[in-house]
């Protein structure tokens, strides 16, 4: 159940290991043929972790409760290996279109039924038994479900490329998915969902490498976030507090240099004589200031500035 606290019998893990570990594995081997051209994935497993908070508002609106969101490490396996690690276990398969080209958003058919109930206002239990295939009404909140998720996609990729996402009909039969082909390979990005200390369910976005392959040239460059506003009250507040900070300003008048006999002899009432100009300089900190004149003012030692040289690095 989505709303069910975990028991000491059955802990849930904030990770889901995943079924299909061998055939990732297999990709990784010494030899065999590379899944995709986009390098470590990086860009996309940062556009997936900025999709998670959308996919976490889809879910809060259906589950009417908080939730906390997350991105799973991406996985790039064959779709027919994706199936079989699913088993015969009933799924909902539903279309995304990425400007045209084929995503898949997958759900366990138990999560969606789960989600089915709480929309019509049950308590969320899962079914004892699950069905051979979704009623209209859970097909159309899988479909509902999928435009949610199109959205969190769309918003994510926009720093990125400007991709328009659209939703199509749920499937509980892989088969029946159109662009979908079992030799495909596709990239597997995992969302992790929880509230509180229920047990977590997650959620899968497919990308096939064909539909990613126009955007291989953003995808394998660097990561470019936008550029985020400063807010002017907080930008006049930090130039307020800045500017009060106190610099330490000092003048060395002379630094004479005497031997290592003379100053192991100095004795109370012996005389260093000093040779300084007109001029002294004048630092704060290391950095130097300008110059001035010595004199005094209102009774006390002072320096008169004749000349500023700014700050030096």
């Amino acid at each position: 159940m989505v709303n069910a606290p975990e028991t000491a019998e059955s802990p849930a893990p904030e990770r889901r290991a995943s079924a299909r570990a061998e055939a990732v594995a297999a990709s990784g081997v010494l030899g065999a043929p590379k899944l995709h051209p986009f390098g470590d994935l990086h860009a996309l497993q940062h556009l997936s972790a900025r999709a998670a908070r959308g996919v976490r508002a889809t879910f809060e609106g259906l589950l009417r409760k908080e939730c906390r969101a997350w991105a799973e490490p991406l996985e790039v396996v064959r779709l027919g290996d994706y199936r079989a690690g699913r088993a015969e276990l009933l799924t909902a398969w539903t279309s995304l279109g990425m400007d045209g080209r084929p995503v898949l958003c997958v759900v366990d058919g138990a999560l969606l039924l789960v989600l089915l109930d709480l929309f019509f206002g049950g308590s969320g239990d899962e079914p004892a038994t699950l069905p051979r295939e979704f009623s209209p009404a859970a097909e159309a909140l899988a479909e509902r479900f999928g435009t949610g998720i199109a959205q969190a996609l769309e918003t994510a990729w926009e720093p990125l490329a400007r991709a328009a996402f659209s939703v199509g009909r749920c499937e509980s039969n892989a088969a029946n998915v159109n662009g979908a082909d079992a030799e495909d390979v596709v990239v597997v990005t995992r969302f992790g969902v929880a509230r509180g200390e229920a047990k977590p369910v997650f959620v899968d976005v497919l990308y096939p490498v064909a539909t990613l392959k126009p955007h291989a040239t953003e995808l394998t460059g660097k990561v470019v976030a936008k550029p985020v506003e400063v807010e002017p009250e907080w930008r006049t507040a930090l130039t307020r507090a800045a500017m009060t900070v106190r610099m330490p300003v000092r003048s060395v008048l002379a630094e004479p240099v005497v031997s290592l006999q003379r100053l192991m002899a100095l004795k109370p009432g012996d005389v260093i004589p000093i040779d300084f100009g007109n001029d002294v300089p004048v630092k704060v900190g290391a950095s130097l200031l300008g110059s001035g004149t010595v004199g005094t003012s209102n009774g006390k030692a002072a320096i008169r500035l004749t000349k500023l040289e700014g700050f030096e690095a």
